[in-house]
């Protein structure tokens, strides 16, 4: 694989990232149709409202092809909160999530953020692991009927020191 860089987000990203959510949560989750359109608005409200100085969107990419993508948004005046964490398949087991957490809770202490949420569900184990693995923990878990699924959600925290 090509040397991998992180770029922050553009508005052409848009519809690549709303596809890939789409697709990969349908494949890996049994997610149904309702789950895209929320990435949508999520992504068109960021490009709308988000405040450059406090958050940002990264897309992980090599040679010219997006592998993954990271947003850290402002869920308070001290708490970010991050979004729209995806690894394309060939992508994983190399280390980039890793990278791209670190990057996005780099940017997060840098811009003032004392800690960071994040929601999720429990079968996203790959993930969860890392995020445990990160210092971050476990603040509710709850079942929710969401995208046709029954699922447990979480929501993860970490306090900056």
């Amino acid at each position: 694989m090509d040397t991998i860089t992180l770029r922050l987000f553009q508005s052409e990203d848009a519809p690549w990232l709303i596809e890939r959510h789409g697709t990969l949560y349908a494949r890996e989750a049994g997610f149904d149709g309702t789950f895209a359109p929320l990435v949508a608005k999520i992504i068109t409200d960021y490009l709308a409202r988000h405040d450059p100085a406090r958050e940002a969107g990264w897309i992980a990419e090599a040679g010219g092809r997006r592998l993954g993508s990271i947003f850290c948004v402002a869920q308070s005046a001290d708490v970010a909160k991050l979004r729209l964490f995806l690894l394309e398949p060939e992508a994983r087991g190399r280390g980039l999530g890793q990278r791209m957490l670190g990057h996005c809770m780099d940017f997060a202490r840098a811009k003032g953020y004392a800690g960071m949420t994040l929601a999720t569900h429990e079968s996203h184990r790959a993930a969860c692991a890392l995020y445990a693995r990160n210092g971050w923990q476990i603040a509710q878990t709850r079942p929710v009927r969401a995208y046709g699924c029954d699922l447990l959600e979480q929501t993860w925290d970490i306090a900056f020191h």
